[in-house]
């Protein structure tokens, strides 16, 4: 038969059972600290009989109801600290208050007074020792046996007020063994802080061979750039690096330990962000009623989030999908339960104009921002009458609805694959610009705003969640083509810059948001595996942990992307935000072109679809051909496009 820990066997006690042997301990130790303080006054050992029994009973009998009030039995020791504590001395002095008034103030006959002042004092050390040595038997040393063995170790970027407090609640932790902190003040180095040492961030690579260790963040206040120098020099290290809730949270117990984060998205950035100009965020949004399309997607559930911050009067959100819409809605009203604003789910397809006219009618809303759309390329790609019918024709029709109830301003939520778009979905983005602007030509009411921005972090079909996801699956990382390169940004930044750009249109406006430094996907890919403490296996390294495979550029895929159709951006009062200059379609003559579209969408008439598209859009050339791309792919699938 196995031997059981006997700190096994006590932690698993039920509850009540623990409480008891408290009180029984610490009844005992009320009469044995009566025994002490009378040996103390008398000089000599005497037997508890007649009045000093009754001395040592009526000690348990007062001590132990007080400190049940005071709570010191719903405690778990192992891991009580300063403030259990200071609730054992609250409540060792209520009773030394009524202990004393009774022995000394009043005295008892055969009890000498000095007994009540002595026992309450010796009571607090007894009692306090109790829990120490309890937190250090069943905490403590059991903690230790436990980090002895499996648990992982971590150390602790930065030594400031921020690390120490993580280093604090990650104590008690049963993930993870903190084994010190990483810091560049060279002071430190060296050092023991709080029991742990102080090494220096360029002897990580070392510590991370002999201790195999991860890396945990708490820079708090360190910019972004800065932070991503951190990571950069992190990489040769091929260490896990994570981050922890805020310290805030952690301290008002809101997330728990084991609540670990991977890298933040902005992380990959590595660029300032803009502090948002509040009197643009709440320009078209305070006190007004505000509709957005497309509401459960990446950037329209962020618009919503946005916006609610900003203060509407109402929000409604329209979204065809049931599942997303209850899951934004739903997100919504915990997030926001204390603001008095109406939020309003409504089920719609951008491309039904009589359910846009309806809600339109219905809520009379002062700004519509239009997020609606497919944008998935290869999907379009294999989808082009439904990608061309939502984008183009399911912008019509709501910029029409909201014409007719006169908006003040509607913002489009574009792309930079319509500029000298290869694909449907760039070419149809590009299109919705032109039908937008044609309208604002004919008309100031609504305020016709587009904003064209590049890819989101995060998003839905992003390749940040789908490489994350492939490296926590052992690999490989697919990628499309090794030159393929991409702007990025993240989407909260891209909500308000749209935001912002819409509030600064005087109508007609194509506004492009400064995207930084484009970015090659495969270092993106590289930096992800060489940040979770992994190696990229290819020719230099073949036992390397992940491989990145090239598949092949998709249908309609583009190496670069571009962000303006001209060259002459011009700046705005905002510092990420520029003008475009694109030249459109007067409406007579688009309002034909679409009326032929739509003839030709109806038909099924591919070849005519993408025809029209090349004589409509400007720039539009089409990688492949889309006859012969759907005849191919409808032949694989056994059944007509």
């Amino acid at each position: 038969m196995s031997r059981i820990d006997p700190v096994q066997r006590v932690l698993g006690m039920p509850r009540l059972a623990k409480r008891l042997v408290v009180l029984a301990v610490d009844g005992s130790l009320c009469i044995l600290t009566v025994w002490l303080a009378l040996y103390l006054r008398l000089g000599e050992f005497v037997s508890l009989t007649g009045p000093t029994l009754w001395a040592a009973i009526s000690s348990a009998a007062v001590a132990l109801p007080v400190f049940m009030a005071c709570g010191l039995y719903r405690a778990i020791f192992r891991y009580s600290g300063w403030p259990a504590l200071m609730t054992v001395t609250k409540a060792t002095g209520l009773y030394a208050l009524a202990y004393a008034a009774v022995f000394t103030a009043i005295g008892v006959a055969g009890v000498p007074r000095t007994v009540g002042l002595i026992q309450p004092m010796l009571l607090l050390l007894m009692v306090g020792a109790s829990r120490a040595l309890a937190r250090l038997w069943l905490g403590g040393l059991y903690q230790s046996h436990l980090m002895l063995g499996t648990l992982p170790k971590v150390l602790i970027y930065g030594a400031g007020a921020a690390g120490r407090q993580l280093a604090a609640a990650l104590a008690n932790s049963h993930e993870m063994r903190v084994v010190g902190f990483l810091d560049d003040d060279p002071q430190l180095h060296g050092q023991i802080l709080n029991g742990l040492p102080v090494y220096s961030p360029a002897d990580l690579a070392d510590l991370a061979s002999t201790l195999h260790v991860s890396v945990l963040l708490a820079l708090p206040s360190v910019s972004r750039r800065r932070r991503n120098e951190i990571l950069e020099e992190m990489r040769d290290a091929h260490v896990s690096v994570r981050t922890l809730p805020s310290v805030t949270d952690l301290a008002q117990g809101n997330i728990s330990i084991s609540d670990l984060r991977e890298l933040d998205i902005d992380d990959l950035l590595g660029r300032e962000p803009v502090a948002p100009a509040r009197d643009l965020l709440a320009r078209n949004i305070f006190g007004k009623v505000v509709l957005v399309t497309g509401a459960g997607g990446s950037i329209g559930s962020e618009l919503c989030r946005q916006i609610l911050q900003a203060g509407p009067s109402v929000l409604l959100l329209v979204e065809q999908s049931e599942f997303a819409l209850y899951e934004i809605h739903q997100e919504l009203k915990t997030r926001f339960e204390c603001a008095e604003i109406d939020v309003v789910p409504l089920l719609g397809s951008v491309q039904d104009e009589q359910r846009m006219r309806e809600i339109m009618i219905a809520w009379r809303p002062d700004t519509v921002y239009h997020a609606a759309a497919y944008k998935h390329v290869p999907l379009v790609e294999h989808n082009p009458a439904e990608g061309i019918k939502n984008n183009v024709l399911g912008t019509l029709a709501v910029a029409k609805a909201a014409a007719e109830q006169r908006v003040a301003d509607f913002v489009l939520v574009s792309t930079d694959k319509a500029v000298r778009p290869t694909n449907i979905m760039g070419a149809s983005k590009r299109l919705a610009e032109m039908v937008l602007q044609a309208l604002a030509a004919m008309s100031p009411v609504p305020r016709f705003t587009m904003v064209r921005f590049g890819n989101v972090l995060g998003s839905s079909g992003s390749v940040f969640p789908k490489f994350r996801q492939q490296i926590r699956d052992g690999g490989p990382i697919t990628l499309t083509h090794p030159e393929v390169t991409r702007y990025f940004m993240t989407i909260p930044e891209a909500a308000q810059l749209v935001i912002q750009a819409g509030a600064m249109s005087k109508g007609g406006d194509v506004f492009v948001l400064d995207m930084g430094e484009p970015v090659k996907i495969i270092d993106l890919a590289r930096r992800m595996i060489e940040l979770s403490g992994l190696t990229v296996r290819d020719e230099d390294d073949p036992d390397g942990d992940i491989e990145i495979k090239v598949t092949g550029l998709r249908p309609g895929e583009k190496l670069y992307e571009e962000l303006l159709i001209g060259d002459d951006p011009r700046p705005t009062g905002h510092p990420r935000i520029m003008k475009a200059h694109e030249h459109f379609l007067h409406w007579p003559l688009l309002e034909q072109k679409l009326a032929a579209l739509a003839a030709a969408l109806r038909a099924g008439d591919l070849a005519l679809t993408r025809d029209m598209l090349r004589e409509v859009v400007s720039g539009y050339t089409p990688i492949d051909d889309i006859v012969d791309w759907v005849h191919l792919h409808s032949e694989s699938a056994g059944r007509s496009p």
